[in-house]
């Protein structure tokens, strides 16, 4: 950059900047950072154009309010146009795969246990949902213990039978 343009740079940015970062912050509601991205944005676009610059137009300011301005609307106009942008939130409250496969196992078996017969699905609940005994199944059934022995044992293979219709290998 040769030291003319340097030099008025360094006059429009002296001038010109307290007032055009003003301005520009109320264009975009207070947001210091895009503010001060329209007036760097401005400054560079007069800097580019020195026909602009030309003492004799008058003064600088109205153009460059205007082209602070248009920036605004132009910045303002894209992220519109663009759909929202949504932080790392979701992903938080995201299952893992560990959990998500757990999930489908968990709905597989209850598939496959809502095929069974009443008696064979309250048998499995109490001896295997519930890890209580033969004995201990048997009271609160309250049928005997030979008849949970016999109905696992049945419940078991009818319930493998379903998990393999539906895909599950055992």
């Amino acid at each position: 950059m040769d030291r003319e343009r340097e030099a008025v740079l360094r006059t429009l940015f002296d001038e010109h900047s307290a007032a055009l970062l003003e301005y520009a912050s109320r264009l975009t509601g207070g947001d210091r950072g895009r503010a001060e991205d329209i007036v760097q944005e401005t400054l560079i676009r007069a800097w580019r154009h020195t026909e602009v610059l030309d003492g004799g137009r008058g003064s600088l300011r109205p153009w460059l309010f205007t082209v602070a301005r248009r920036l605004a609307i132009d910045a303002h106009r894209s992220r519109s146009a663009r759909p929202l942008e949504v932080g790392d939130g979701p992903l938080a409250v995201m299952p893992a795969v560990a959990d998500i496969e757990e999930t489908l196992n968990r709905i597989v078996v209850t598939d496959a246990m809502a095929s069974l017969s009443a008696n064979h699905r309250a048998v499995l609940i109490e001896t295997y949902y519930r890890g209580r005994s033969v004995a201990d199944a048997a009271a609160a059934l309250g049928i005997p213990e030979g008849t949970v022995k016999s109905r696992a044992f049945y419940a078991l293979r009818a319930l493998k039978l379903a998990l393999t219709e539906r895909g599950v290998v055992t």
